[in-house]
């Protein structure tokens, strides 16, 4: 069963040159094209495709509001592309919701990986963006932390839960982290699942930004 993508930019050379490379794939169809946030919404909704491409700036509906409205509405995944890569606007992508970051000069390899690595239900940020997130949320946290309690109690999460929340944060796979558990994947997966239930996070990169928000994982610790 192929992918379904709808392909969001305002420039239409750029937006035509996505929808080939994703075309050329034997497991991905764009069954839209979108030139501005609003009709990237609309096509959301009239499609119900397994993944959207959102450019960031765009017309009439911008890319964080056509984010929030897809994600709010439907279990689309959207895939921010962007020629920023500002700290803000990851920022504001995450929390709208996004699965992945991706700078517009991606690869077409990595363009493709990202848009089958959602549909499996992770999450992915160029490695340069995840660099400066990381730092930016320790930064954030140690300014909070001379005010106040860090966000995000961890509480309500089992010793399993936090610990499988801590090698997700460390960028262990299921795989990886049902091996160093003892458990299998299956398993893993539960826990992966009631970690997000229980702290009303959307995916597994909101995941990693809690982790390191309330110092459970910090840069650098094994």
């Amino acid at each position: 069963m192929s992918i379904r993508v709808v392909v969001a930019d305002d420039q239409e050379l750029v937006r035509s040159g996505f929808s080939m490379i994703l075309e050329a794939q034997p497991d991905i169809e764009v069954v839209a094209e979108a030139g501005d946030g609003a009709e990237a919404v609309a096509a959301v909704r009239r499609h119900t495709p397994d993944v959207l491409l959102l450019d960031i700036r765009m017309p009439v509906m911008d890319g964080l509001e056509a984010a929030r409205r897809v994600c709010a509405g439907s279990g689309c995944k959207v895939v921010m592309l962007t020629t920023f890569d500002l700290d803000e606007y990851v920022y504001d992508a995450l929390y709208a919701g996004a699965s992945g970051f991706l700078l517009k000069d991606v690869r077409r390899d990595d363009l493709v990986h990202a848009v089958r690595v959602v549909t499996g239900g992770d999450s992915l940020l160029a490695p340069a963006v995840t660099r400066r997130l990381v730092a930016d949320i320790v930064r954030r946290r140690r300014e909070e932390t001379a005010t106040g309690p860090a966000p995000g109690c961890l509480d309500v999460l089992t010793a399993r839960e936090v610990e499988t929340l801590r090698m997700l944060a460390r960028g262990l796979s299921n795989a990886e982290i049902a091996t160093t558990l003892f458990v299998s994947e299956h398993t893993v997966k539960t826990h992966v699942s009631n970690v997000l239930s229980k702290l009303g996070l959307r995916d597994r990169v909101q995941a990693v930004i809690r982790a390191y928000e309330t110092g459970l994982v910090t840069p650098g610790a094994p």
